[in-house]
């Protein structure tokens, strides 16, 4: 009997962490839908994608900074500076030292596999991740997929030779606990820069 008082209490406790994340995550949708929906593209540019570069502040942790569109999915997701678990209740957190469309290095953007990722192994090379930041937007092609130990350190390399995003998060997606691997999408501007 103490076991299935223990199992209901263990199924109600992840009910309600769950929804608390998913109301998180929504209000940090709003909250990233406004946010580049209010910048205004700088001076000169005809579209999103060909701003000027602009020295900006870094964002603080836990700050919303964009919005990633996963249109094969049907998916939008707040991306909130940093990778702690705090961060990753509101959305795709944007690896710390990482860059930023635009300039020109990796990019990585990291989510939970049993909530903001859950959908990511449906994609495939060739599908279009959007960034849109308050002055830019940016179009990426994913280019690859890989599985790799959860210790690996070879993936985030933070190198500014090319610009390229990378989406993490862990696997296998229907792992329950710690999972022993990651899966890493590999993404490069859609217009071939």
């Amino acid at each position: 009997m103490m076991f299935i008082i223990a199992g209901i209490a263990v199924i109600i406790v992840g009910g309600f962490q769950l929804a608390e994340t998913q109301m998180e995550s929504g209000r940090s949708l709003e909250e990233a839908k406004r946010l580049v929906t209010s910048g205004s593209f700088e001076a000169g540019a005809d579209k999103p994608g060909d701003v000027p570069a602009v020295e900006t502040p870094k964002p603080g942790f836990g700050e919303i900074v964009g919005l990633l569109e996963i249109p094969a999915i049907n998916s939008e997701l707040a991306i909130v500076e940093g990778t702690d678990p705090d961060d990753l209740k509101k959305g795709v957190g944007h690896f710390q030292g990482s860059y930023f469309p635009g300039d020109g290095g990796q990019i990585v953007l990291s989510g939970h596999r049993d909530t903001v990722f859950r959908r990511l192994g449906e994609l495939k090379a060739g599908d279009v991740l959007n960034i849109r930041m308050p002055k830019t937007e940016t179009l990426y092609e994913i280019t690859g997929t890989k599985i790799v130990d959860a210790d690996d350190r070879t993936i985030i390399t933070l190198q500014d030779d090319m610009e390229e995003l990378i989406l993490t998060t862990c696997y296998p997606f229907s792992y329950v606990g710690n999972a022993p691997e990651r899966y890493i999408i590999y993404a490069k501007p859609a217009n071939g820069g």
